[in-house]
């Protein structure tokens, strides 16, 4: 009886406490939970038994609606898929959620950031935000779907994801994508949960990280038109590419706060240089410089990548054209041509503009005004990974969390369990809507 069903589905809390013991026992892993290779490869199996363990007595084993699969790709990193079977063929899906987190210094942060500490409404720990906070707040919920014994129409599904905060390919979402466990997702919106502020996050960036490596020619500093300085190359080249970069590739339309409402546009910045060490009176023989671009979802990743290192093409043909600072410095000298070498990372990622006439779309903005008082749809340029790719796949992708965005990736991270219980409303009344 649908009238019974869509009542006990409004019935459902979060069991705070619950909550609250869970998050705590993942916090305490967060320790191995670091990733940032090659220094510090997270081991995501542990945040997983914890997981399990408090799934157990819902499961359809020991006669609970859940099916609970652990799926591996690399030894200790798993990815949990959480299936409540519905009885038509239609789903909804609540993705993105991390086992993984960014590394943390104890010595700078006021508490312990691998062990929970609550603080009234504050619960404090690296992974609180982002992203174990979500991972709890999923599984509670679906213990709770499980326990009322609900007959729902459609299935819903939870993915944990292993390596999202740096590449470990195959070893997450693209792995499981890869593997086709993500197929039977298609039937239905996927909600990707790990964003922050309670409200619809529309938009994501692109991340393209690039590096310029530049070949000089070592010399005395004191007889500088001998030598090419590979330092001075270097930043001139960074900066005309830069500047192609946003005359190309402006402010788009869609980017406004009419439409998408980002925060920026697209942007091209260099954010790391090196230079061998050497003495202050000799002019470097290399360099290198890496950065990223982030790239707004109305661009694409492809004609940015052929932009760009075209740039770089045209700046080595005409090298005569390229700035120089003062009257000795140059980057040809008799026998001797500098020269620049461009790449990518290996590790692409598209930007997401979420379909905003998607009934899930709907459903979300209506249950966050209904629980939070207003819905403000937002976009950042920060980057997911795969979203867009599933989303030219055919997935229909809707973004959301429940974090606090002003400690993302920040010391002294925290959420407030004030938002987590909201959390459950709205992401029940997004249900609600949806099997209605």
């Amino acid at each position: 009886n649908m009238e019974e069903t869509r009542k006990l589905l409004q019935e459902i809390e979060l069991d705070q406490e619950a909550y609250v013991n869970l998050l705590g026992k993942l916090i305490g892993e967060t320790e191995k939970l670091q990733n940032n290779p090659p220094d510090l490869i997270p081991q995501e199996d542990l945040a997983v038994r914890h997981i399990l363990e408090y799934l157990k007595p819902q499961t359809k084993e020991e006669g609970g609606l859940l099916e609970v699969e652990h799926i591996s790709f690399t030894e200790g990193r798993g990815n949990v898929i959480i299936r409540l079977q519905g009885s038509g063929d239609k789903c909804l899906s609540f993705v993105g959620s991390h086992l993984d987190v960014v590394p943390a210094n104890g010595d700078v942060w006021d508490r312990n950031p691998f062990e929970m500490v609550k603080e009234g409404d504050q619960l404090f720990g690296r992974g609180t935000t982002d992203c174990l906070g979500h991972v709890a707040l999923v599984t509670c919920l679906f213990k709770a779907l499980s326990e009322k014994k609900l007959n729902l129409p459609i299935t819903l599904n939870a993915v944990f994801i292993a390596s999202e905060e740096a590449e470990g390919p195959g070893v997450g979402v693209d792995g499981l994508l890869n593997a086709g466990k993500l197929e039977a997702l298609k039937n239905g919106p996927v909600i990707w949960i790990d964003c922050a502020d309670s409200q619809p996050c529309i938009g994501t960036a692109g991340a393209m990280p690039w590096h310029l490596e530049v070949t000089g020619h070592l010399f005395h500093s004191g007889l500088p038109h001998k030598g090419i300085n590979a330092l001075e190359f270097a930043m001139e080249a960074s900066a005309e590419m830069q500047k192609r970069f946003y005359e190309q590739f402006p402010p788009h339309p869609m980017e406004s706060e009419a439409e998408y409402n980002f925060a920026t546009p697209s942007t091209m910045k260099p954010t790391q240089i090196s230079v061998p060490k050497g003495g202050l009176n000799q002019l470097p023989p290399t360099c290198k410089i890496s950065g990223d671009i982030r790239l707004t979802p109305f661009y694409k990743v492809s004609e940015v990548k052929e932009a760009v290192e075209g740039y770089v093409k045209d700046i080595m043909e005409n090298l005569s054209d390229l700035k120089t600072r003062g009257p000795c410095s140059k980057y040809e000298i008799p026998g001797k041509k500098g020269d620049l070498k461009f790449y990518f990372g290996g590790h692409l990622l598209s930007g997401i503009a979420c379909n905003r006439d998607s009934p899930a779309y709907k459903a979300i903005c209506t249950a966050i005004d209904e629980v939070k008082g207003s819905c403000v749809p937002y976009s950042i340029c920060g980057s997911l990974p795969l979203v867009g790719d599933m989303q030219e796949a055919g997935f229909d992708i809707q973004l959301i969390g429940f974090g606090k965005s002003s400690v993302y990736h920040a010391d002294n991270e925290y959420c407030l369990l004030s938002d987590m219980v909201d959390a459950v409303k709205i992401l029940t009344k997004v249900i609600d809507t949806i099997i209605a």
